[in-house]
């Protein structure tokens, strides 16, 4: 064989990590972290899963502390929150039958980075408002 067929192209290497560590690592391999921080990084299941955190809810009560969710927005998070085991449904005994929500321990164990990332937003929120506005002022 030659040396030209044994050679793989251009688009086939993979991009080597930096000596830095296993976040750059993590990064580079998108393709195993980008389904799974699609789940639990979007807005309402960060909110949603803070909620529960506390305390396990009913939906009503769901919906009264996210302020802005519609109904097929929260019934969706929810089902989708449950599908990936961080959410756990419980069917209560009432009349009329109510549904409590609670949060399970693989949903707890976000609890902490959703905290930093919450306490994050409180403290540079202005901080991006700001850099917003000033890029609407631009001339694009």
């Amino acid at each position: 064989m030659s040396e030209s067929t044994t050679q793989t192209r251009p688009s086939q290497r993979r991009p080597r990590a930096p000596a830095r560590g296993a976040t750059d690592e993590a990064l580079i391999d998108a393709r195993a972290t980008r389904p799974i921080l699609e789940h639990i990084a979007n807005k309402w299941s960060v909110l949603i899963l803070t909620v529960l955190c506390t305390r396990p809810s009913r939906f009503n009560e769901i919906m009264r502390r996210l302020e802005g969710i519609t109904h097929k927005a929260l019934a969706d998070a929810l089902k989708r929150l449950e599908r990936n085991g961080l959410v756990k449904r419980t069917v209560l005994p009432t009349t009329p039958i109510g549904v409590e929500y609670t949060i399970t321990p693989l949903g707890h164990s976000l609890r902490e980075p959703f905290q930093a990332l919450y306490a994050w937003a409180l403290e540079r929120g202005p901080e991006l408002q700001q850099a917003q506005a000033d890029f609407d002022k631009r001339d694009v």
